[in-house]
């Protein structure tokens, strides 16, 4: 090996980031420390909470810097001192170039799409918004441009016509610790040829970060649009509509899930229901009928559970 046992800083904060860490330690790659981000008030206590990477970290002995800053000078100098021969990010937030250009054999980042498809920080959402039948992840680089290095490897994965954003991220974010163990190997071997990304401007595509009302549903599209937005927004940040009452109050509502209704024709907007199993909404081109949802102040139920405790005789639109 050329290169072996190097010095690896590992960033990132989500459930998403620790798979790949964990599948470094278990694979015995020399993490010498753990950037992620500082502890947060959470919950009803608004007690402070570690970050998912900051708790297995400490779990297994891994020193953890949590900079507010990343430009602090007191953090640079720990970070200098542990001394990294390479840095890996995995879902963190974007460095400055004195952070990513310090290890002497720079860092790489792995991100949640097929680059340059879905540059940005929703990849997995949009790619399930747009309906794309698949997507994969890529380790690349970093440089100046976000999410624009060189692509060290990519690995392809189907994305199923019920796939949510959730499925398809619990998926890839095994797929992506595979990867990233692969491409540490093969920079230790000196096997990697970092390739630059393409500039087609039919395969870029961006993926903005998503606010609140992107999220809401848009009756008047079709069917099929509707419904990936849907799946591209479950569990989070969930798309929402507004049930209109008869007697004129609005009702916000979480969707979650939704299938095709073939059978059922109505305008869009329009709600159809047998009170007891479905509650159908109308499109520009047919129906969907809502099978997960949460009224704005309850838990997230069953469309069942729902129409077990709420009259639907009660609303006369969807906005």
């Amino acid at each position: 090996m050329a290169d072996s046992n190097l010095r690896i800083v590992f960033m990132g904060t989500p459930d998403f980031a620790v798979e790949s860490l964990k599948a470094l330690v278990e694979n015995n790659k020399n993490v010498v420390g753990v950037i992620t981000a500082p502890d947060r008030p959470a919950g009803r206590g608004q007690k402070l909470k570690q970050s998912p990477v900051k708790e297995y970290a400490t779990s297994v002995n891994i020193p953890v810097l949590q900079p507010e800053k990343l430009k602090n000078e007191d953090f640079l100098a720990k970070l200098k001192a542990l001394k990294a021969d390479l840095q890996i990010i995995v879902a963190f937030r974007m460095l400055p170039e004195v952070v990513w250009n310090m290890p002497r054999l720079g860092s790489f980042n792995l991100h949640g799409s097929l680059l340059p498809r879905y540059r940005g920080a929703a990849p997995i959402n949009w790619a399930v918004i747009n309906g794309d039948k698949e997507t994969g992840v890529t380790t690349f680089f970093l440089k100046h441009e976000i999410d624009t290095g060189n692509i060290i490897y990519q690995e392809k994965m189907p994305i199923n016509d019920n796939d949510t954003a959730g499925s398809v991220h619990d998926k890839m974010m095994m797929l992506g610790a595979d990867l990233v163990v692969k491409t540490v190997r093969d920079i230790e071997e000196g096997k990697v040829e970092a390739l630059p990304q393409s500039n087609d401007e039919n395969i870029l595509k961006h993926a903005p970060k998503i606010f609140k009302e992107d999220c809401r549903v848009d009756w008047s599209k079709d069917s099929d649009s509707i419904r990936n937005h849907i799946r591209g927004l479950s569990p989070y940040p969930t798309a929402w509509t507004e049930f209109k009452m008869k007697n004129g109050k609005k009702i916000s509502t979480k969707i979650f899930f939704a299938k095709a209704d073939d059978n059922t024709s109505l305008s869009p907007g329009a709600i159809a229901s047998d009170n007891k199993t479905y509650l159908t909404i109308g499109t520009v081109n047919g129906a969907l009928s809502i099978t997960q949802l949460q009224l704005a102040g309850k838990k997230r139920m069953t469309i069942e559970e729902l129409l077990r405790g709420f009259d639907v005789e009660q609303l006369e639109s969807v906005f």
